[in-house]
């Protein structure tokens, strides 16, 4: 069982990272995306290799794919395909499968792929704002961390 505690401290770490507010609010937000695809499983590893690819924040990435949980996965699964069919103009069909294995969802594959890529895109522009938001309001209550956040914005990156 997680403990709050515990949840805390690493939302704690996440806010104080020594990077950009920006930096780690976009890595976050490209890990919620990668929440909303049905690659169940390796939402871990996608994250892991995007934020290598397109140097992201490691830690703000990976969190962010960890975003849906087993108890969210499913309905969030109905809603993409869902908004997949809607979206395709096909009438509505009861979506019914025995596992989440990628070969049960292959016949909903089309209809999935889109709601996902949709709510997911969705998501992770609201993640992002809410991330930066976040970040720099923790910073403010910290005065060396204050400092460091208005340098970063007024240079408009990292320092060294």
């Amino acid at each position: 069982m997680i403990s709050t505690d515990k949840l805390k401290q690493h939302f704690k770490k996440i806010l104080s990272l020594d990077a950009h507010p920006g930096h780690i609010s976009v890595g976050f937000a490209v890990g919620v995306f990668i929440s909303f695809t049905p690659f169940f499983g390796l939402h871990t590893p996608m994250a892991i290799a995007l934020a290598f690819l397109f140097r992201l924040n490691k830690v703000s990435c990976i969190t962010g794919a960890w975003v849906n949980t087993p108890l969210t996965m499913l309905p969030i699964l109905m809603a993409s395909y869902n908004l997949g069919r809607f979206l395709r103009g096909k009438p509505a069909k009861a979506l019914t499968f025995q596992s989440l294995d990628w070969f049960s969802l292959k016949p909903y594959a089309k209809s999935i792929l889109l709601g996902s890529s949709l709510i997911g895109f969705a998501a992770a522009i609201l993640a992002y704002f809410i991330c930066y938001w976040m970040v720099t309001f923790f910073r403010r209550k910290d005065a060396a961390l204050k400092v460091m956040t208005q340098q970063m914005e007024e240079v408009g990156e990292e320092l060294d």
